[in-house]
């Protein structure tokens, strides 16, 4: 069983997936401050009186419902989503040039290249 488990968890699958994880933890940490220390506080000045989302919130009884920070919790998500499109985005624009390098370019074998030097000569003569 223990050799079993090392197989699979030293499998190129399972290792790729777990440094996405880690950078995607990261990407967030820095999304997050992206959104928290900048975006939301010029939201607030674009507002008006400086509103911070997350102080936002109504009393129901002996509870209150914090919807600000539900409101925040859903800016954070659509800027970390559009973050991450963007950047795949990018990502996916520089594999199709150098796809369509790659493809625009045909590489020649050295037995071609042979015979159009000889179709060359022969053309010459």
């Amino acid at each position: 069983m223990w050799n079993e488990f090392k197989k699979f968890a030293l499998r190129g699958n399972v290792l790729d997936l777990a440094v996405g994880v880690i950078i995607g933890a990261a990407f967030g940490k820095i999304v997050s401050s992206l959104v928290d220390d900048i975006i939301m506080p010029l939201v607030g000045v674009l507002i008006g009186s400086g509103i911070d989302f997350s102080d936002l919130a109504f009393p129901i009884g002996n509870a209150e419902v914090k919807y600000g920070a539900f409101i925040q919790t859903v800016v954070d998500f659509l800027i970390i989503a559009f973050s991450i499109f963007v950047f795949i985005r990018i990502i996916n624009k520089r594999f199709r040039q150098k796809e369509e390098e790659v493809q625009a370019a045909p590489k020649v074998d050295k037995k071609e290249e042979l015979l159009a030097e000889i179709r060359d000569l022969l053309k010459e003569k």
